[in-house]
């Protein structure tokens, strides 16, 4: 996933960014709400990670923003405010989830994998695509019963497909999930990751669309 963290702790910031990527997931991080607001406007998140006690306002104020514009990206709020009164208006204010700090990282990490997968529509964990056996918390793929070693740059797209069913990915928003890689993203990037996907997990695994992006297939 695609995941930007608001937060100007610049130590739990890191440990937090370095926790992300640790998972597999590409993990933007800004300190301040006009530096998210510049983010969401330009990039497409899958997951947003918010403080609500930030240097230029309140996150709280920053989430129902997003809400009332119909944006319904999936954000859990990270604070330190612990009152019930708190957490209530967190999720009244539409968050999906609220995390009290200090937090265990591990524990981050599972709630924001099953945050994900409400939102795939899809609590179970385990996804079944043809012959082929996923594990989205673990990120392991078995095709056949026989385990599939995926890169961290193959699983990031691979997740995305199996997020998105039957959705359409353009090429833009497969580049999205690699930038925080660190690498270049070269013109025909994509088109080499797809290609290793098919031919690891089966060429049916991945459709084209031709002239709009690609699409999860059948893995047969």
């Amino acid at each position: 996933m695609r995941i930007l963290l608001i937060e100007d702790d610049t130590i739990l910031g890191a440990a937090i960014r370095d926790q992300l990527v640790c998972d597999g997931h590409s993990a933007d991080w800004v300190g301040r709400l006009d530096a998210a607001r510049d983010h969401v406007r330009s990039a497409a998140y899958d997951l947003l990670l918010l403080d609500l006690m930030l240097p230029d306002g309140r996150g709280i104020g920053f989430l129902r923003e997003l809400r009332a514009r119909g944006d319904a990206t999936p954000v859990i709020i990270l604070t330190a405010l612990d009152q019930l009164s708190d957490r209530i208006g967190g999720l009244n204010a539409g968050a999906d989830d609220y995390m009290i700090k200090p937090f265990d990282l591990s524990e981050l990490s599972a709630r924001l994998n099953a945050v994900a997968r409400r939102y795939c529509g899809n609590p179970n964990p385990l996804v079944r695509v043809g012959d082929l056996e996923i594990d989205l918390v673990s990120r392991s793929v078995c095709r056949a019963g026989r385990d599939v070693v995926l890169t961290a740059r193959e699983w990031a797209l691979f997740e995305a497909f199996v997020q998105r069913p039957g959705q359409i990915l353009s090429k833009a928003q497969l580049e999205d999930r690699l930038y925080a890689f660190g690498e270049e993203v070269e013109s025909n990037t994509i088109e080499v990751h797809v290609s290793r996907l098919r031919k690891k997990l089966g060429h049916a695994v991945i459709e084209t669309a031709r002239g709009l992006g690609y699409r999860l297939g059948r893995a047969a």
